[in-house]
């Protein structure tokens, strides 16, 4: 059986992360010739100031690009 486990970025919207589910299911089961329903993928979401890239957090960042 299939795990995927994804880690992004708080804030997307939840039609985002089901064609992300959806897509990656489907493309597992094309690689892997898996069948969809053993399948499972789990998506974690990080709050943004949880989430470091070069010394800051993802907030901080978007704060100073404004």
């Amino acid at each position: 059986m299939p795990f995927i486990q994804v880690t992004i970025a708080e804030g997307r919207e939840a039609e985002k992360k089901e064609r992300l589910i959806y897509e990656l299911t489907e493309t597992v089961s094309t690689v892997l010739g898996a069948p969809k329903e053993a399948i499972r993928v789990l998506i974690t979401e990080v709050p943004t100031t949880h989430w470091g890239i070069a010394g800051q957090s993802i907030s901080k960042r978007k704060e100073e690009s404004i």
